[in-house]
């Protein structure tokens, strides 16, 4: 026996059809809705006083200057992320290099590894000292350079103390001191510092370089690239 055939079947709940979610997209006008517009303004004008030409070409010149902006500002935000991306894509080549940042700060990440930069000296200097730092701004090492011409001048630390010792893994700060016509001057310095990763920020910073020692620099910080 079929029970359902029995059954009346406008007491059967209505499935309920699905209904579309606008996208916002049907709110922008195009080319032919723009058109459409003109043709009802033209058919609905005035005979006595109809639309001046100059009026027609001044609304299409309008429509088409300001569809041309917004198809220029999509392409430039296309040609945009295109760019970066490359740049992230190039980027990418740099991980497990050293590149020079400008700088005091290097990071030693195994013993013996020591560190290495430029001293940016743009006078000669005489009785010139390197002093190394540890974490905790104790004194592990002094060089003596002694009197160096003007020009960027390499350093390198072998990673131990005065009295050999190797210092253990972590961040030193680089000191450079000395007398430049006769006063005690401080000389600016740049340190070696190996990426670790690459990763891709917002439009304003570009690729970001992730280095050893958890430091991030921007791209455009990098002085030079090589391996130390």
């Amino acid at each position: 026996m079929d029970i359902t055939n029995s059954l009346n079947t406008d007491l059967y709940w209505n499935t309920e059809e699905e209904v579309a979610v606008s996208d916002g997209t049907e709110q922008t006008l195009q080319q032919e809705d723009f058109f459409a517009l003109l043709t009802e303004q033209l058919a609905n004008q005035d005979p006595t006083n109809p639309v001046d030409n100059d009026q027609l070409v001044a609304q299409m010149t309008s429509f088409t200057t300001a569809d041309g902006i917004s198809q220029l500002n999509e392409k430039f935000e296309t040609f945009a992320s295109s760019m970066t991306s490359n740049q992230a894509l190039q980027a990418s080549s740099l991980i497990g290099q050293s590149v020079l940042v400008t700088g005091n700060v290097g990071h030693m990440a195994n013993q013996s590894d020591g560190l290495s930069g430029v001293i940016i000296n743009e006078q000669t200097s005489q009785d010139t000292k390197i002093t190394i730092q540890n974490p905790s701004g104790e004194i592990v090492r002094t060089i003596d350079i002694g009197t160096q011409a003007a020009g960027n001048i390499e350093f390198s630390w072998d990673g131990t103390d005065n009295d050999g010792n190797l210092m253990p893994p972590g961040d030193y700060a680089i000191t450079v001191q000395g007398n430049v016509f006769g006063e005690a001057t401080a000389l600016p310095t740049a340190v070696n510092r190996h990426v670790d990763s690459v990763s891709l920020s917002s439009s304003s910073l570009g690729v970001v370089l992730n280095l050893d020692g958890d430091v991030s620099i921007s791209l455009d910080d990098v002085i030079q690239i090589g391996n130390s």
